[in-house]
């Protein structure tokens, strides 16, 4: 890794001086909206006659180096006029640029991956975003925007199923993705068990979701990562937005602290339909509420500073009983530098924590978990030429993780406090890539990242004989806990077990014409944490693992193929990918394992592997006053664990069987069309093979009791799942002029009232005997009002 290292420097130090000695120069500069002066991440700026060009990063900055001469650039962005400058180039510049809003703005692309042709030559694969305007347009259950829900409309990506929180990207488990607020890491994405994600819409800046081909920069998840950012605020006059709606409320200011340089950002949303249950004379509670915050000030022309910040809690209560309470908090500080027109780089202290806790008043006793992180990261880029562009940096993590603890409520009550072992981890990463264009048709990108990983000393740890903490009982042909044989304690200094993996990333883009390209990609990823869950959808009081001494970190192997074409002038654009992907040391649980509370969730656990293939096809018409898209994913998610030695029967009998995500066929259409400036009609339809479940498949009689028989794991499916959600969007008056404007979206989830399964129970009828399967629904047909409003 050192030689790599050392090598890509001696590149660059080669390449600047040959540049140099080609009288060659560089033009750069930060772009933003005209009327919100945002910084628009991936605004293309061409040069048409050269067939090249460059997108702004992450913070609106572009920079690419051309021969000396005149030069007709064409800046371009989703929902903005497009500004054609002419430009003499004969020394450095910094030219920086503010795009208009089209008039046009809710006639944007849908999605905005590949649409200018610079992109089909561009070597990035596998990656969506979405704007969003398109998923405030999106018709939702009672009317609340949301983010996850919006992106499981793309090819690759599903849910568990209605009222299921998180979501599950080629055919990988939910726990498998990164989800990064401001590059803070969001452990638990999901408001009242899944229903609505914990992404405020007016928040939010910029979505991109990576399937595959993921940047080195990117570590830590092996199925995917959801980079969101949120706005940084009007830095030249206040506004205020927000929204009304039958369940939520929202309300977001923003505005400047010192114009022209700073400027602020407060966002706040809370559920109320708690708030009515009293009338009818129910007890139960549940509710959320969250809260945005953003700080940016420029301090001069090579230094900004930012602040940002979120805090969001969930509450749910039955009558004076229960009650869960769990959330997340994070806390980013970052420094933007510009060491000269060609590097760019981001400093962050990063602050992540997510807790939960639950409070049981008829057993008397409080119990609270969570895990904390603080994570420093230190990013470049490097603008080396118009054909060679480097990313390189480090990031360290420190982990604390506590599986739960438990309080009496009454100190006099005589239960004692029990505290699980607290786990502690360091893990660390250097990364380089390389973005390289070797000819007019062939570009590439290839670089690397090395992780390591240490689990840090605890209080306790269990030592098992032959360091076995799983025993499997030839006779009853089960696995069985094993005991420990003694415990040692160690301190924070101490490194129980050190992991290292070097994963090495590439993809190829070779354009056939002027709007058809081929693409291929290759990624390893390693993750180090694991969300201790046997159920298909992750719940709150899952809790996370660091890798150790007996959980090996998960390896990634994917591969990637892609065909993409725009046509009929970039109005219509086809995507069509193929994957393949492996993945070692997948955690399997034995059966009847019991993760709530377990102090030694070694004894519960083998290591297993799993695999996922399919193709994804993405059709969309991008103008008109008709847009939209059709999505379809053909795959398939197995997993498997077979017996440590050959008198072991393994998980399943040592045989595949489909992960609990698995979806066979998934189609997913989703249309706008303008009627005309007051009124807008936007639908989706959705249809997905039922998920897998085990059922049982007969019966016996044992000491007076009926003992259930089931079959293989996963072996058969739930009902297919399909719905049709349409809305409506009412501008009352579009061309007023007046700042206050308002918008009525009318919206019906499932409009023909599909009863969907989200799970099947067996039962005996009290009155018959015999057995009967019970299906259970969450939602049936569900109309909503919301009233958004804009100053």
């Amino acid at each position: 890794m050192r030689k790599f290292l050392l090598g890509s420097l001696i590149c660059t130090l080669l390449s600047t001086s040959i540049i140099s000695a080609q009288n060659k120069y560089t033009l750069s500069g930060i772009i933003t909206d005209s009327k919100t002066t945002e910084t628009l991440i991936g605004v293309n700026v061409i040069i048409p006659e050269l067939k090249n060009g460059t997108v702004t990063n992450e913070y609106g900055f572009y920079s690419i180096t051309l021969d000396e001469g005149t030069y007709k650039l064409q800046i371009s962005y989703l929902g903005f006029k497009t500004l054609t400058q002419t430009l003499e180039l004969n020394a450095d510049k910094t030219l920086n640029l503010k795009l208009e809003e089209s008039a046009e703005s809710l006639d944007e692309v849908v999605i905005t991956e590949d649409v200018e042709k610079l992109n089909i030559r561009k070597p990035q694969m596998s990656v969506n975003s979405l704007s969003i305007k398109t998923i405030k347009q999106m018709p939702v259950v009672l009317g609340e925007v949301d983010v996850i829900k919006s992106i499981t409309l793309l090819p690759g990506v599903t849910n568990a199923g209605e009222g299921s929180s998180g979501f599950n990207v080629r055919g990988g488990s939910a726990d498998q993705n990164l989800i990064l607020l401001d590059e803070a890491t969001i452990f638990n994405s999901s408001h009242l068990f899944g229903f609505f994600s914990v992404f405020n819409p007016d928040a939010i800046k910029d979505i991109k979701l990576y399937k595959g081909g993921i940047p080195a920069k990117y570590g830590g998840r092996v199925s995917s990562v959801l980079d969101i950012y949120q706005k940084e605020g009007n830095n030249q006059e206040f506004h205020l937005n927000g929204g009304i709606g039958l369940v939520s409320s929202r309300l977001l200011a923003e505005g400047p602290i010192k114009k022209g340089k700073g400027s602020f950002l407060f966002g706040g949303r809370s559920s109320y339909a708690h708030l009515f249950l009293p009338l009818f004379d129910i007890d139960n509670i549940a509710y959320f509420y969250d809260l945005n915050t953003k700080l940016s000030y420029r301090l001069n022309e090579k230094n900004s500073i930012y602040l940002s910040g979120y805090f969001g809690r969930d509450v749910f209560s039955l009558s004076d009983a229960f009650e869960n309470t769990y959330g997340n908090t994070v806390l980013n500080f970052r420094w933007n530098h510009l060491f000269s027109d060609k590097l760019f780089s981001n400093l962050s202290a990063i602050y992540s924590d997510y807790f939960y806790g639950l409070k049981l008043d008829f057993v008397g006793f409080d119990w609270e978990s969570g895990i904390t992180n603080f994570n420093v990261k230190y990013d470049l880029k490097h603008y080396i030429s118009d054909k060679f562009k480097l990313e390189y940096g480090l990031n360290s993590i420190y982990y604390k993780f506590n599986p739960g603890e438990i309080q009496p409520i009454d100190e006099n009550s005589g239960i004692n406090p029990d505290k699980l072992i607290d786990k502690y981890a360091f893990e660390n990463a250097l990364y380089i890539d390389a973005e390289h264009k070797l000819s007019d048709k062939l570009s590439v990108s290839y670089g690397a990242r090395l992780s390591t990983f240490h689990r840090l000393g605890q209080d306790e740890l269990n030592i098992y004989q032959n360091n076995n903490p799983v025993n499997f009982n030839q006779q009853l042909q089960i696995y069985e806990k094993a005991e420990p044989t003694e415990t040692e304690t160690f301190s924070r200094s101490d490194v129980l077990e050190s992991f290292a993996n070097i994963e090495p990333r590439a993809s190829v883009a070779y354009q056939l014409n002027e709007s058809s390209s081929i693409k291929a990609s290759y990624n390893r990823l390693s993750q180090y944490l694991h969300l201790l869950s046997n159920t298909s959808s992750p719940t709150p009081l899952d809790v996370w693992a660091p890798s150790g001494k007996f959980i090996k970190p998960q390896l990634l192997d994917q591969v990637a193929l892609g065909y993409f074409k725009n046509f009929k002038n970039d109005s219509f654009s086809l995507e069509v990918e193929t994957f393949y992907k492996t993945i070692k040391n997948r955690i399997d649980y034995i059966d009847g394992a019991d993760l709530i509370a377990n102090d030694a969730i070694e004894q519960v656990i083998l290591n297993g592997e799993a695999r996922a293939y399919g193709l994804e096809i993405l059709l969309r018409k991008n103008e008109g006053r008709l847009k939209g898209w059709l999505a379809y994913t053909l795959s398939k998610s197995e997993q498997r664990t077979p017996g440590r030695t050959p008198l072991e029967t393994g998980i399943n009998n040592g045989q595949w069987y489909n992960t609990p995500w698995d979806k066979t066929h998934d189609i997913t259409l989703t249309g706008s069309y303008e009627l005309n400036k007051k009124w807008s009609i936007n639908s989706n339809f959705l249809f997905q093979t039922g998920i897998p479940a085990t059922f049982p498949n007969g019966q016996y009689q044992f000491n007076g009791l009926t003992v259930p028989v089931f079959e293989a794991r996963n072996s058969s499916r739930l009902t297919s799942y399909h719905r049709l959600d349409l809305s409506a969007n009412y501008n009352p008056k579009p061309d007023s002029e007046k700042k206050f404007k308002g918008q009525w979206v009318f919206s019906l989830y499932n409009i023909y009232n599909r009863r969907n399964a989200t799970s099947i129970t067996f039962r005996e009828n009290e009155t018959s005997g015999r057995n009967e399967a019970t299906r259970f629904a969450i939602f049936g047909i569900v109309p909503a009002v919301t009233y958004n409003f804009q100053f």
